[in-house]
């Protein structure tokens, strides 16, 4: 999947997230996530949008997640509306 541009969804409201990609010459995923939450639900947040990115076949791109305590299905959603924008392409997940 190409990422065409920078792109972002979601918010910093409590229970969401702010997700942001954008295309990279790296032919890796660069990851950043800020969260208050970081020491409790870090892993779990890196696990679910490596696995997100990795189902949409998307293997370079930098992705930064802002949490605010979202639940696992808002994170996946942002990520992939985050995605439908940066690639200009509707996503079947």
């Amino acid at each position: 999947m190409e990422i065409k541009k920078m792109a972002t969804a979601g918010s910093l409201e409590s229970s969401d997230v702010l997700v942001t990609i954008e295309p990279n010459n790296d032919q890796k995923i660069n990851l950043t996530i800020n969260s208050p939450f970081i020491c409790q639900f870090g892993q779990q947040i890196k696990r679910i949008a490596l696995t997100t990115l990795a189902n949409l076949q998307v293997k370079n791109c930098n992705l930064v997640i802002q949490d605010q305590r979202a639940i696992d299905e808002v994170l996946v959603a942002r990520i992939i509306t985050a995605l439908e924008r940066a690639t200009e392409s509707v996503i079947r997940y």
